[in-house]
């Protein structure tokens, strides 16, 4: 675990990993399903997406089951790649859409830009999100909404 890479991640943080990782071994064998990895990332308070998690290679064999040490690495891409995007590139990119330049966009033009564009979301996914957010005439304030909405995002 010493390698490079891992350098990063101190021997606590490893032994905490393992730990969790180990909730998720319903065997006793030190090893998850290939299918588990998003689930146990998440558990670890990543917030993969569904391509990040494909692009492990291990998704076209779901039932193969993968040992802590081939995980490890895994997270560690994950962790590297987090997205940290300052808030005002965020709040920038909604502007565009924010016709009357006033902190709003409709929840409509929003829907349809989260189930249609970039890695999509589901209808029930972007009702999810979208439930308590929205004001009396059906817009969202997504200066307001910012924290919200990356947290719900990623």
């Amino acid at each position: 675990m010493s390698s490079m890479k891992m350098a990063k991640i101190s021997e606590d943080q490893i032994a905490d990993y393992e730990e969790t990782f180990n909730l998720f071994d319903n065997r006793g064998d030190g090893k998850i399903y290939a299918h588990q990895i998003g689930d146990v990332l998440r558990s670890m308070g990543e917030n993969p997406t569904e391509m990040e998690v494909r692009k492990c290679g291990l998704q076209d064999n779901p039932d193969q089951r993968i040992p802590f040490e081939v995980f490890l690495p895994i997270l560690h891409t994950i962790t590297k790649n987090r997205d940290n995007t300052p808030p005002e590139d965020f709040i920038e990119g909604f502007r565009v859409f924010d016709k009357e330049q006033n902190g709003f966009i409709s929840s409509a033009e929003l829907r349809h830009l989260l189930t249609s564009l970039g890695e999509k979301l589901g209808d029930e996914d972007v009702e999810q999100l979208l439930s308590g957010l929205e004001d009396a005439q059906g817009n969202v304030n997504y200066e307001g909404s910012y924290h919200f909405l990356t947290i719900s995002l990623r």
